[in-house]
């Protein structure tokens, strides 16, 4: 399997580092607007580097994405960027006949007269959209197949499958217990994308409502998580897994809860309330005359770089699938997970936690796909295929997930 890797950012770097260590790949483009960073991200692999090259590549040209996908006969494109770019690489690797994969999806907008209560344009839509002409080209668009959306979409299809036989509720449950030494507010992830899923309206899927929104960090609850991790207070936050799970899993609800904190989130409300969330460009003054920036660029650069983290954090990050439904009769409630360890990210891959854990599950669903495990065509979620093949091999690449029975 030939791969072009799109971003060389953190989880970029990450997802070089361990599909360096699996011999299905037969080669992977490193890609990125920043060719050094592209570059760095190749020479760190040292002597396992030979099945990787490093390009420059403007994610948000179609055309170049397209044709580099072409001259260097890419199976599939990985996308490793931010959100902004999903639709023209989206577009790229339709137009090349290559397949696709992401780990979030096209951007929402705000429904226009009624943001906190009726969803607007929904994450995915405009993927969504050109379902039919990814399945008349008999191509793959694999989407949101990261962590969170991603792994936590594998096990609530997994719970379908062999845990219960009626759900009431799926509740995606993230938290951690991450620390940055050195740092009163330093994200583990892109602050970017932070900023888009917990300041915009937060969608909760009703089984006989459809999908709705209510407001930013609404319906606080305490949550359990396991591995000493401990309680920590978890909030509505506008993520995938809402919007994916009921198209393929069966559930009366599903809703996704973000552990950020009181500080976190009173630093993004702050954010909000001086309008440095904005993407539009502002006009400031600059050294050779005016320049537009977008605010929140500009907050994204004044804060350190997530991949540069991982040696002054300390802690462990969890993402799960809490279940609750009945199985043979009986009440059932459980909760899937998957932590990881920073020492231990760091120690065997230089990669933090947050950005290591997102970053195995599209190098496990290529391994998947590339052997036939996996195979399908037109835009699916993770939930459309088998689970069993993936979380094994989740196991096998060093990394094991878990099931606590909640009662």
């Amino acid at each position: 399997m030939r791969v072009l890797l799109v971003g060389a950012g953190g989880v970029g770097t990450a997802v070089t580092r361990i599909a360096a260590r699996r011999e299905f790949l037969t080669h992977m483009v490193v890609a990125d607007y920043d060719l050094a960073r592209a570059q760095a991200a190749v020479a760190a692999l040292g002597e396992n580097a030979d099945r990787f090259s490093a390009v420059r590549l403007d994610a948000s040209d179609r055309d170049s994405v397209r044709r580099v996908l072409t001259e260097l006969r890419c199976d599939v494109l990985l996308n490793a960027t931010d959100p902004r770019f999903v639709m023209p690489l989206f577009g790229a690797a339709l137009d090349a006949g290559a397949d696709y994969m992401d780990m979030a999806m096209s951007l929402s907008a705000p429904h226009a007269l009624s943001p906190y209560e009726q969803c607007g344009v929904k994450l995915g839509d405009e993927q969504f959209a050109l379902e039919q002409r990814w399945e008349q080209a008999g191509r793959l668009a694999l989407v949101g197949m990261g962590v969170e959306p991603g792994l936590s979409d594998v096990f609530a299809r997994y719970a379908a499958d062999e845990l219960f036989d009626d759900i009431e509720e799926i509740g995606v449950r993230d938290g951690a217990d991450l620390t940055v030494a050195g740092y009163d507010f330093a994200p583990s992830f892109s602050i970017w994308t932070t900023i888009e899923e917990c300041l915009n309206p937060p969608v909760v899927f009703e089984k006989d409502r459809g999908w709705f929104t209510t407001a930013p960090f609404s319906e606080p609850e305490v949550f359990d998580f396991p591995e000493g991790i401990g309680p920590v207070e978890c909030v509505n936050v506008e993520h995938e897994e809402v919007l994916l799970i009921p198209r393929w899993v069966d559930a009366r609800r599903v809703t996704f809860k973000y552990g950020l904190g009181e500080d976190f989130i009173a630093k993004l409300k702050t954010l909000h309330e001086l309008g440095l969330d904005r993407t539009d460009a502002v006009t400031v003054p600059g050294a050779d005359g005016p320049v537009r920036v977008s605010p929140r660029d500009v907050v994204a650069a004044c804060l350190p770089d997530p991949s540069t983290l991982g040696d002054r954090m300390t802690g462990r990050t969890c993402a799960g699938t809490w279940v609750k439904g009945t199985r043979a009769g009986a009440p059932r409630e459980v909760y899937l997970y998957h932590v990881v360890d920073n020492e231990w990210s760091m120690r065997e891959y230089g990669s933090q936690a947050v950005v290591w854990q997102t970053a195995v599950n599209p190098v496990v669903a290529l391994e998947l796909l590339a052997r036939g495990a996996w195979s399908g065509r037109g835009v699916l979620g993770p939930e459309a295929f088998p689970p069993r093949p993936f979380l094994d091999l989740l196991t096998e690449y060093g990394s094991p997930w878990g099931l606590r029975e909640e009662r």
